[in-house]
């Protein structure tokens, strides 16, 4: 059971209801580090947007996919096309196609100019000229509530609720709009449209529409729906912070097939939020016990993050050569 999380009065900093919510951020991360949020703060009507938008993408004709596709990007934006990744690398291609964008950061930013993985230019088409502004606001938004999650989660772990704030200082985020296609007929076992995975970076924000096909293994092995809730965002916990943590708070694989009724496409517009690309992933006080070393070597967010990029994609980006 994947549990649900009321953000009502806990959204600012030192909320009435924050310490309440803290301890059951903390219940969900030691289990299957996913969770719903209700009452996040973030309008309906423009997540309904961004859906709109993300059809009018993937609605774009082959061509102009291909043109603008990520691996033209030093940045790693625009779009995927259909089975261009491999999550699980015991199953086939993943049955998905998206469009990838991230912060608009400026050239003279240091980070830009190092060339570091996910900072820099968005791949936008001519054809739909909202998109850009439009992402860079939901993109704010998300931000926002990641950034306040992070907060909570700090004082989950009895920490000063600021903690993480330094290392949000230049984040990196992606906003990834997905369309998975029908489940084919008579799919072997090892098709998904997403294989079983964990997520790389800290915090995922996912919307999902009415569809599902979202599956979450619990710790116990099984596997378990993510069925979408009316007004709700799923949350999990990403691979950075089991490192953070010492592995008191678990990042557990998901995976998605697209099995609903009707055969039409499935969209889903998950936020992932990484920190500063420069920031320290390593065991925060009190996660590790006296006398023990720490379970995971310390890293920064970028190092972590480039090493995922070059296993899924199984290519050298310019984040690793900037970084080697």
């Amino acid at each position: 059971m994947i549990p649900i999380i009321d953000l009502q009065d806990a959204l600012t900093l030192g909320a009435p209801r924050s310490a309440e919510v803290a301890q059951q951020m903390r219940e969900a991360a030691m289990a299957s580090g996913f969770f719903y949020v209700r009452h996040h703060g973030v309008d309906a009507d423009q997540v309904a947007a961004q859906f709109a938008l993300a059809k009018q993408l993937m609605d774009l004709p082959l061509a102009t996919r291909e043109r603008l596709a990520m691996q033209n990007s030093p940045s790693m934006r625009g779009f995927e096309l259909m089975g261009a990744q491999t999550l699980d690398q015991d199953a086939r291609p993943d049955l998905k196609e998206s469009f990838y964008c991230g912060m608009a950061y400026t050239d003279d930013h240091p980070y830009v100019q190092a060339g570091y993985q996910t900072y820099g230019h968005n791949q936008w088409p001519t054809e739909v000229p909202s998109a850009p502004d439009q992402c860079e606001a939901y993109i704010q938004a998300m931000l926002g509530l990641s950034r306040r999650l992070m907060q909570l989660m700090a004082l989950s772990l009895n920490l000063p609720e600021t903690w993480f704030d330094e290392t949000s200082d230049s984040p990196m985020v992606t906003l990834r709009m997905i369309r998975y296609p029908a489940h084919p007929e008579g799919a072997d076992e090892r098709t998904f449209g997403a294989g079983a995975h964990t997520d790389w970076g800290a915090i995922t924000i996912l919307a999902q529409d009415g569809h599902g096909g979202l599956e979450v293994q619990t710790p116990e092995g099984d596997w378990v729906p993510a069925t979408p809730i009316p007004g709700c965002f799923v949350v999990n916990l990403g691979d950075m912070i089991p490192r953070w943590t010492n592995g008191l708070y678990h990042s557990n694989p998901h995976r998605v097939r697209n099995v609903h009724s009707g055969g039409a496409p499935r969209y889903s517009i998950p936020f992932f939020y990484e920190p500063d690309y420069l920031a320290s992933i390593e065991a925060v006080p009190g996660t590790v016990p006296e006398g023990e070393t720490p379970r995971y070597a310390p890293c920064t967010a970028g190092e972590h993050l480039v090493e995922m990029y070059r296993r899924s994609y199984a290519l050298k980006t310019r984040g690793e050569e900037a970084t080697a």
